[in-house]
Parts: structure tokens; C-alpha cells; sequence
């Protein structure tokens, strides 16, 4: 705004060197400033005006163009959908459902995770344990030691593999647990069999995926007395729980209007 009303008083001066010029040369008459500046009204009050309006109409013009870039879809944590076939229980500490993983060859053998509606690419995240069958008279005998690798496939419903997963750890104690399960006939109605272990699995998964299965493929166990491999179909060579979603939800479907309902024929007279 200084710039425009420097250069309009700039134009200024030259029109009032102008009028000046022209007055001296008319012969016998001296003319005073003031008798200068009277004929400029005409011209500086209309410059002025434009001069200040000029610079506060552009910056209106520029605020109401200006718009704020819309901000990006908000992406939601939520629990998954879990189809499972054989859940072993609730924890008695963490209160999450674990899941059996079965070994299979198809996705109806394993456990179905369906993803909610969404828009672009989802996040899967689950908690994969080990399977120990528990027994305080092995722990007090210093015999209960075990070292598991359990490996797992989380596979398309076509059966496309997406990715592998293993969890392995060692167990001594009770210490060595991630939790007992409760419902079960043993000391304190806990159940024998208990997760041990825990491996957190991210899943970058790609936005045409609406369901995925979890398979087992293989158990590894390392006792004192002997080193086993369990590879036969149907053995649950593992545990999964807290399967969550990270996704953008899908934008609600637009409810069509009503129907203005039909107007009845005038009655015949």
C-alpha cells in the first residue's frame, strides 16, 4: 500500500509542476500555490481514493480465493473381525481371547480375519505366542525346559501367501508364561495349555483385501530329551490374540431422498 500511494504522489508532482509551468507562462499574472493546488482537486482527490482503496481491495480478493487444503481422512485403530475356529480361552490377566493356529493347507483350516470397510490400504496387527502345556511337576523336577519356534502363514482367501511369521522363545517357569487361561479343570480352573512368548506382526495389507487367513505351517521343539518337528495338518502349533485394524473408514453411503409421493387424480364429479 506505500509503494502505490508513493508512485500516485510521485504523478502528483509532476501535474503540479505542469500547472505551475503553464501559470508562468501566461504574461502579467503571478500566481500564488494556493492559486496552484485549486485546479488538482479535481485530480488528487480522486487519485488519493484509489490510492488507498487499490491495495485493501486486492488483499479482500486475495483472502477469498485463498482456500485451506482439505485435511487428510483420519485413520482409525479398531478390534478385527476374528473367525475362530478353535479359541483356546480368555486370559486370566489380560482378559484377550487367544486363538488355536492350526496347521492347514486351505483358508477354511485357519482363522478368518475379515477387514472393515475402508478406503485404501489397511494395517494388520496381532500378538503371536507360543503353545506350552504347562506342568508344575516338570518345573519343580527342573525337567520343564523347552525351546519353540512356531511358524505361521497369513495367506489371501485364494491361498496366496502374503507373509510368514515366527515367534520363538524358551520356558523354565511359571515366570516364562504370557498368561494362564482360565475355564479349565486344572489347580484354580486354569487350562494346561498356555501362551508363552509374545511377537507383535505388523501386516501392511493392500486396499482390495476385505478378509485374510492365518495358517500354521510348522512346530520346532528343543527338550532335554528329544527334538520333535510337527508338521501334520490339524496340530495347533500356535496362538494369536489382540488382532486389531488400522484403517481409513470407507465414506458412508448416500441415502437417496424420498419419493415425493404420487398426487391422486381429482375425483369425477
Amino acid at each position: 500500500m506505500s509503494s502505490t500511494l508513493a508512485g500516485n504522489l510521485t504523478i502528483l508532482g509532476s501535474i503540479a509542476d505542469i500547472i505551475a509551468l503553464e501559470g508562468a507562462r501566461r504574461p502579467g499574472r503571478s500566481q500564488r500555490p494556493v492559486d496552484i493546488l485549486r485546479p488538482m482537486r479535481r485530480i488528487l482527490l480522486p487519485l488519493l481514493l484509489a490510492g488507498c482503496l487499490t491495495p485493501a481491495l486486492a488483499a479482500a480478493q486475495t483472502r477469498t480465493t485463498t482456500r485451506k487444503p482439505a485435511p487428510p481422512p483420519a485413520k482409525k485403530t479398531a478390534p478385527a473381525e476374528v473367525d475362530c475356529p478353535s479359541p483356546l480361552g480368555s486370559g486370566v490377566g489380560t482378559k484377550r481371547l487367544f486363538c488355536d493356529v492350526p496347521i492347514g493347507r486351505t483358508p477354511a483350516d485357519g482363522i478368518t480375519i475379515t477387514i472393515p470397510p475402508h478406503r485404501g490400504a489397511t494395517v494388520l496387527t496381532f500378538d503371536l505366542h507360543n503353545r506350552m502345556t504347562y506342568s508344575e511337576d516338570l518345573v519343580r523336577a527342573g525337567r520343564a525346559y523347552a525351546r519353540l519356534t512356531a511358524t505361521i502363514g497369513v495367506m489371501t482367501m485364494d491361498n496366496t501367501l502374503i507373509t510368514r511369521a515366527v515367534v520363538q522363545n524358551e520356558f523354565r517357569t511359571a515366570a516364562d508364561l504370557f498368561d494362564r487361561i482360565g475355564g479349565g479343570a486344572g489347580p484354580g480352573g486354569l487350562k494346561a495349555v498356555a501362551p508363552t512368548g509374545v511377537e507383535p506382526i505388523r501386516i501392511d495389507l493392500p486396499a482390495d483385501l476385505t478378509q485374510v487367513c492365518v495358517l500354521g505351517e510348522k512346530l520346532a521343539a528343543k527338550r532335554p530329551d528329544a527334538d520333535e518337528l510337527f508338521t501334520g495338518p490339524g496340530r495347533p502349533v500356535a496362538l494369536i490374540s489382540n488382532v486389531m485394524v488400522e484403517y481409513v473408514p470407507a465414506p458412508a453411503a448416500r441415502t437417496p431422498p424420498a419419493k415425493a409421493p404420487a398426487k391422486k387424480a381429482p375425483a369425477k364429479k
